[in-house]
């Protein structure tokens, strides 16, 4: 049962709004217990639209208090209005100025979209439609205009007035009340609006920009956060570099302010001049702070910076273009991150995501095309596909066009498209005009949902000496695609001698090859190589220069011949990961590795730690076995969790047996005594050395020992975290002390605690759903806050499948049930975690139907909002 409008809103029926805005204005009081928003919103009619067409604003759960038109107030059959809209009957058919007046309740916003308040502080989320709970407006991404925005409130409150572009007035009015006028002269639509006014601490600093001019950096946060705040700083100003270096591009404000909030729906937003951002992703010390929240700090941190220029200066005409500023910036932080660390570790990071999340989403009920043709509730489609996969995209453009030809394209792109909302169609089509290419074929990558399956085959002629390749590819049915149409694809390469040197040839016939890359646009496609001394092994895909999944004819020997030879770092490493997937899926539905299977992986596994050559962030990646979820994509049906988990574990044992003295030796001789510091040398040798301890801790009798003795004696949070997380993972004997120490140490902290959440929610024992519900259950338990809940209840099912999929249906209805409690106050999160139900199609029977007939309960039971509705009928359907 459901009692929100459903309304599926489809491409086809775009049209630009009949009236456009041409200036906005408003007015904030904010008061303890409301707010008042008075709008000035300065319209005209579009040309071509006629006399008397109705105006109709967008509004949700809005109190209206009065109507004027060109400062007249209007008379009630002028107008109609309700909480989710405000009609003009018959506007002026010539500009005039509109203004409303409203009243909010900021506290109680659960929903945390419009403007709320987080633990005293107002502040707002406006995308995709949260607008419309501050003021009507025509709340879409196409209608862009330039905001000034007057704030009032008591000195005593809110201290800190902000609100996107420049600081334009400020002063006292008396009564213990102040004010601040900010103004931003550059057109942004809606969702972009940003204000934030509390009792904040702050850190400051400034950026001189490529064209000389000073910007005033400002982060605000609780105060005595203030020092965890300098990485941050340091990212965003490395941030700014970047981008002038690398896309030319230059800040354009006075100033650029970050706010820290510690409730908050998304990472982070990109308001023009003013982020928001979760508190988790700005805070960080290395007491309390890992190696990896680090990285997603800086990551963050530069995703949003970037989005001035692709994402606010240029925007998307409608939500169905969300990747088109989304995954633009996803590529361009992939892009500083490698430059500013290691690109082939950068790249495993960047794969690992996509074939954990997006994959699976492109291979189950919620697959949509990465610009999709409908919606019915826009908060479903922030997904991984819109976001990792529409970077994929962006990434192979770069590959097809080279450096200079890439950048190129962006200049054009830049030069073309600033200053309006703009769609996918116009950006592919700057990239041919840049080229020169026919990029048709190619953008068929926006249009169609699913991931290419590559089969891949081939044969040598000695006496010719000719060498012969073959690639297939096959997009498999999705919901509401049944056909699919051949892709252009890149395909990077090398061919590898029996030496382990890179392999040349006389001549290519049969295909269409660019130097190191091969393009596949046909179904398949047969490419010779003649002129090749001896039979090579191909290395295909390098760099994962497409978003694919390859089977070939390659055996384990070949693989673990390219783990040890193959000159690209990604390769290498992804040879070692399908040669262990390929051994655990196998003894997980009843076939047994050999012996010298065993022995020749754990060589090339040897191999790679002694190897000088590479890093440690690098041999880290290679020797992390792959996880169970990563297997159970590898059978892909009727996949058994409990089966592939116990084949993990004893590949491991007979992994890790015969050298565990030398693994825990290396592990001790990898200790850091230096001073912390967040640097990629110091987080590459601890994530070595971790990652040794996780081998050490499934495969030997020595791992549980080492890891509490590593727990006690941490320095830093990332080896005290990495222990307890261990630990429990494995469901140690001493697993249940250190994760009841490390509650008690960190218990003030809620970062900190949102990381004893994570590792407490992948513990694999039988227990784990009873201590989760005692957990929910708490008093002290934040049920409003989305980090700890997605803490919890995203880790266990993304992380936990053995759990989550018990074949009692216990860990399904534990999901449902809390998301049925959750969709009442936050439907966003609720919605999010519901989607770990997309891996349903691919479980044993017993389990599927257990998974099914706790979502039909769900939606039986309850009264369910437009998100969480949406995602189970495209799960059940699927």
């Amino acid at each position: 049962m459901r009692t929100e409008t459903e309304q599926t809103i489809y491409l086809k029926d775009y049209a630009p709004t009949p009236y456009r805005i041409v200036s906005v204005e408003l007015d904030f009081k904010i008061l303890e217990d409301n707010t008042r928003v008075r709008a000035q919103l300065t319209i005209e009619p579009r040309e071509g639209t006629a006399p008397g067409t109705p105006l109709v604003l967008d509004g949700d759960e809005l109190k209206l208090n009065s109507v004027a038109l060109d400062g007249a107030p209007l008379v009630l059959s002028a107008y109609a209005s309700d909480a989710n809209s405000l009609t003009l009957v018959e506007p002026p058919h010539r500009r005039f100025v509109l203004e409303t007046e409203v009243t909010l309740d900021p506290a109680a916003n659960t929903k945390l979209m419009g403007l709320y308040r987080s633990s005293g502080t107002w502040c707002t989320q406006c995308e995709p439609e949260g607008f419309r709970r501050i003021t009507y407006y025509l709340d879409r991404p196409d209608v862009l205009a330039p905001f000034k925005v007057r704030m009032s409130a008591p000195l005593a409150l809110a201290p800190v007035l902000l609100a996107n572009g420049n600081l334009v007035d400020q002063g006292d009015l008396g009564d213990g009340m102040h004010f601040a006028v900010w103004e931003d002269p550059f057109l942004k639509p809606a969702y972009l609006f940003a204000l934030v006014a509390g009792d904040l601490g702050s850190i400051s600093d400034s950026f001189t920009t490529m064209s000389g001019r000073q910007v005033a950096l400002g982060i605000y946060c609780t105060h005595g956060k203030e020092s965890e705040c300098l990485y941050a700083m340091d990212s965003l100003k490395r941030s700014m570099a970047w981008d002038e270096r690398r896309f030319g591009r230059e800040y354009d404000l006075d100033v650029f302010n970050i706010v820290a909030v510690s409730d908050f729906n998304f990472g982070a937003m990109e308001n023009k001049g003013l982020n928001i951002f979760n508190d988790k992703l700005v805070f960080a010390r290395p007491e309390t702070a890992t190696d990896a929240n680090y990285h997603s700090i800086e990551r963050v941190i530069a995703h949003e910076y970037f989005h001035n220029w692709t994402g606010n200066r240029i925007t998307c005409r409608d939500w169905f273009q969300l990747c088109l500023k989304e995954g633009l910036t996803v590529f361009r932080d992939q892009e500083f991150t490698s430059d500013e660390r290691s690109r082939p570790v950068q790249r495993i990071h960047d794969v690992q995501n996509l074939r954990t999340s997006q994959f699976p989403e492109d291979g189950g009920p919620l697959a949509h095309p990465p610009r999709p043709d409908s919606f019915r509730e826009i908060n479903n489609f922030y997904t991984t596909t819109v976001y990792e996969k529409g970077a994929e995209i962006v990434r192979m453009l770069a590959t097809l066009l080279g450096e200079a030809g890439f950048r190129k394209a962006m200049d054009l792109y830049f030069e073309r498209h600033d200053g309006e909302a703009t769609t996918i169609e116009a950006f592919i089509k700057v990239f041919e005009d840049a080229s020169g290419r026919d990029l048709s074929q190619f953008a068929t990558w926006y249009l169609q949902a699913g991931t290419p399956q590559i089969g891949v085959s081939d044969s040598y002629d000695a006496q010719s000496q000719t060498y012969t390749l073959t690639l297939t590819q096959k997009v498999d049915p999705t919901p509401g695609e049944p056909t699919k149409k051949p892709l252009l694809i890149p395909v990077r390469f090398g061919l590898i001698g029996p030496n382990g040197s890179p392999m040349g040839w006389n001549a290519v016939s049969g295909g269409t090859v660019e130097g190191d890359l091969i393009l596949l646009d046909s179904e398949t496609t047969t490419i010779s190589f003649t002129g090749v001394a001896n039979k090579p092994v191909p290395s295909l895909f390098r760099g994962f220069s497409a978003p694919v999944k390859v089977t070939s004819s390659l055996g384990q020997e070949d693989l673990l011949f390219l783990a040890r030879h193959d000159s690209d770092p990604f390769n290498r490493w992804d040879a070692l990961q399908t040669a262990s997937t390929t051994l655990i899926a196998n003894a997980a539905q009843g076939k047994s590795w050999t012996d010298g299977e065993v022995d020749a992986l754990r060589q090339a596994l040897v191999d790679t730690l002694d190897n000088p050559d590479l890093d440690d962030a690098f041999k880290a990646q290679a020797i992390d076995i792959p996880a169970e979820t990563v297997v159970g994509r590898h059978i892909g049906k009727d996949v058994d969790p409990d089966a592939v988990a116990a084949a993990r574990k004893d590949l491991v044992k007979a992994l890790v047996g015969p050298i565990a003295d030398k693994l825990a030796d290396l592990y001790r001789s990898l200790e850091v005594t230096d001073p912390y510091s967040p640097d990629a040398g110091q987080a590459g040798r601890r994530s070595l050395r971790n990652g040794l301890l996780s081998l050490l801790a499934t495969g030997s009798d020595l791992g549980a020992d080492l890891a509490t003795r590593q727990y006690n004696n941490a320095t830093n949070m990332t080896d005290r975290y990495a222990a307890m997380a261990i630990s429990a993972r494995n469901w140690t004997e001493g697993a249940p002390a250190l994760l009841g120490d490390f509650r008690t140490r960190f218990a003030g902290d809620p970062l900190v605690f949102d990381k004893w959440l994570t590792a407490s929610a992948q513990a694999p024992d039988a227990g784990v759903i009873e201590r989760m519900r005692a957990t929910l259950a708490a008093p002290d338990f934040p049920r409003t806050n989305p980090n700890r809940l997605r803490s919890l209840l995203g880790s266990f099912v993304m992380s936990n499948p053995v759990q989550f999929t018990r074949t009692d249906g216990l860990g399904f209805r534990f999901i449902t049930e809390a998301v049925a409690s959750i969709d009442k106050v936050n439907p966003q999160v609720a919605s999010r975690i519901l989607t770990g139900f997309r891996i349903l199609p691919t479980l044993e029977a017993g389990r599927r139907e257990a998974g099914i007939e706790a979502l039909k309960a769900l939606r039986e039971q309850h009264t369910l909002s437009r998100n969480v509705g949406e995602i189970l009928d495209r799960i059940l359907a699927g």
